[in-house]
């Protein structure tokens, strides 16, 4: 089995509802965060720690996501020239730094069944989940680039986690376990959505994984459990069970843009402390485009 980690599974089939009606005909992650759609963020977390293969497991509706991370001659040559050209040098790096390959998740049977979609495109090898609508911000390093350099020490499947309020437990994966060092947890139980009261911590589980190709057969053998899905924490606990999952309770912010007031947190975090950073790209869209004299 490689020891880096070169891939990542993107899951975009789920329809947004939290964000109705503004994800009716956009995918929630084509929504902009200041001037990026979510999921490009994601997509340079990735590539910022080493990955180059976006293995996106896309669902009806979903197109745009694909248009996105692709080459627009019309308006590459409507701008070629002008003074706006520039603002499209970092999508064109991400696009060029990764290749991107898709596949439809015929049914919504949950985000285990999402992994194990996009089993045809990651073959035998750890690979990361992103999930798209939790925005994660460390300037320093990515979340990503955090768990690959665990990955890189101890070689099992790592679940990023965050203290949450009690009262928030219901909403997520919640895992307990035994504290290894400092942020770093050994998971001995995992339970979805547990009902209010009866959390085993409260630290939950948010939408970045490290996972060993070994979890695409526990996916298989697991019955769907919460909702009538197959959950991804119901294999990782068979998985910690027979072996070792770490939990990593990281460094960084992270905005969960599914919801409204996340999405607006978010927005209102990246519109201070990134996007007013790029001086010359706020004062380029002040600006009509004109071509350069």
């Amino acid at each position: 089995m490689s020891f880096t980690v070169t891939k990542a599974v993107i899951p975009v089939a789920g329809l947004g509802t939290r964000v109705l009606p503004a994800s009716k005909a956009i995918p929630k992650e084509m929504m902009p965060v200041v001037s990026k759609p979510l999921i490009e963020y994601g997509v340079e977390e990735a590539i910022e720690a080493g990955m180059d293969g976006m293995c996106i497991v896309t669902g009806r509706g979903k197109h745009s996501i694909m248009d996105h991370f692709d080459k627009n001659y019309e308006l590459e040559h409507q701008i070629s020239g002008t003074n706006k050209e520039e603002l499209l040098y970092n999508i064109r790096e991400t696009i060029e730094a990764a290749n991107f390959t898709y596949i439809r998740q015929r049914e919504m049977k949950g985000l285990g069944h999402a992994i194990l979609t996009g089993r045809e495109l990651v073959g035998d090898e750890p690979f990361a989940v992103v999930l798209a609508d939790d925005l994660c911000v460390n300037e320093q390093q990515g979340v990503l680039a955090q768990m690959v350099a665990l990955y890189k020490q101890f070689r099992c499947s790592i679940v990023a986690v965050q203290e949450v309020p009690e009262d928030e437990t219901h909403k997520y994966g919640v895992i307990s376990g035994e504290m290894i060092k400092d942020d770093l947890y050994r998971v001995d139980d995992m339970v979805e959505k547990p009902e209010q009261g009866t959390a085993p911590s409260n630290l939950a589980i948010i939408g970045r994984y490290i996972l060993t190709p070994d979890i695409f057969e526990l996916i298989e053998n697991t019955e769907p459990g919460k909702g009538g899905e197959i959950q991804i924490t119901d294999a990782l606990l068979k998985q910690a069970q027979a072996g070792c999952v770490l939990a990593y309770k990281f460094k960084g912010k992270r905005f969960d843009c599914g919801s409204v007031e996340g999405y607006i947190e978010a927005t209102n975090f990246c519109y201070e402390n990134l996007y007013k950073k790029d001086a010359q790209k706020v004062e380029l869209d002040k600006h009509s485009t004109k071509k350069e004299a």
